[in-house]
């Protein structure tokens, strides 16, 4: 039973079958605390549980985090990217015209502009 504090540092250089033993680890020992504590353990228990609970998150972290990174890469040279890798912003911003979309110029517009340019006026200076 490792009692102490994991740090998120350690994680980091682990495999994924590493995270998965010690995440399987951790819950298996918060599930015995937490019955220690129904059957009328002292109070040092519950921050025992915290601290676990604690750990088991940084392990899902480490594990999704490598995880998206790793979905990252593979989505790299591809067309599309899933929604949760898109960037977020802001729901006017992602359905707004792109740069290239907004620089086009329609056929007819094309014609327009060439055969009605925009004039040139000269204002005479007075002295």
């Amino acid at each position: 039973m490792s009692t102490t504090k994991i740090k998120t540092a350690q994680l980091w250089g682990k495999n994924k079958d590493d995270l998965k033993k010690q995440l399987g680890d951790l819950k298996t020992e918060l599930a015995q605390l937490r019955t220690q504590k129904v059957a009328g353990g002292n109070n040092s228990k519950l921050t025992k549980i915290h601290d676990l609970r604690k750990s088991v998150a940084r392990v899902l972290t480490v594990i999704n985090a490598t995880q998206r990174s790793q979905l990252r890469l593979f989505y790299q040279k591809k067309k599309y990217l899933p929604l949760d890798l898109r960037p977020k912003k802001t729901r006017a911003i992602r359905r707004r015209l792109t740069k290239h979309e907004a620089g086009i110029v329609s056929e007819k517009q094309k014609k327009k502009q060439m055969h009605f340019p925009q004039r040139k006026y000269a204002v005479k200076a007075e002295a």
